[in-house]
């Protein structure tokens, strides 16, 4: 059962924050899930929404934004939205990476920074899992890196799992609590895909979902996934 922070470990810290990333690794977390979108510059930054309204004192698009422009917006409790270099440097192999691609122009600078950690840092291929629920995203970085593992998002069902499988070799389909089920979960298995399942925070629904036989939960409060 992977324990997987979902933005960190938000439940406790500002989402998506170097001291959300923090209190993840503090609670040992097995992975990290954040979001990446670009800077109007084309620098990596972590955040979930395309605007910066819902989670800093700013307004607007973040790629309307350079970099130095996000560096001044409050995140939470004064965090600052960090970069996806910022992000890695800080866990530093000591927990995986579930990045999750906000947007097709960010498959190509994910895939040219995981290499760079690959050939520079001591990380490996294996230390990743790309999701999205852009599938065109996720082809095109499964063209850049075919060695990096890919998480199929999707928030409803059905699903045809043999095409996810043969078209994307995907790792692992990544879907909500609401649609998750004992058959959903053993199709899955039965067609080689692991089943992670976000966002699961009540502690009786995380013994509901452990009990389904699924691969991994993603939580504001992984502590709570034991």
């Amino acid at each position: 059962m992977l324990r997987i922070g979902h933005r960190g470990a938000c439940g406790y810290a500002p989402e998506n924050t170097l001291a959300s990333f923090k209190k993840a690794l503090e609670l040992s977390v097995d992975y990290i899930e954040l979001d990446v979108l670009l800077s109007r510059d084309g620098f990596l930054v972590v955040i979930h929404d395309d605007k910066v309204d819902r989670t800093t004192n700013g307004t607007g698009l973040v790629i309307k934004k350079a970099l130095e422009e996000l560096k001044q917006l409050d995140a939470g409790n004064g965090e600052k939205i960090p970069t996806l270099q910022e992000v890695l440097d800080l866990i530093d192999k000591k927990a995986k990476v579930n990045i999750e691609l906000k947007g097709k122009e960010t498959a190509e600078p994910v895939a040219q920074l995981i290499e760079t950690y690959v050939r520079t840092k001591g990380w490996t291929y294996d230390d990743f899992i790309i999701s999205s629920f852009d599938n065109q995203g996720l082809h095109v970085f499964k063209a850049l890196k075919p060695q990096v593992k890919i998480g199929a998002l999707i928030a409803d069902t059905p699903l045809d799992y043999v095409k996810f499988k043969k078209d994307l070799k995907a790792y692992s389909i990544n879907i909500s609590m609401e649609f998750i089920n004992k058959r959903f979960v053993d199709n899955a298995h039965i067609h080689g895909l692991k089943v992670l399942v976000f966002t699961v925070n009540d502690i009786n629904d995380i013994e509901r979902i452990k009990k389904l036989n699924v691969d991994g939960i993603f939580s504001d409060f992984p502590d709570r996934i034991v």
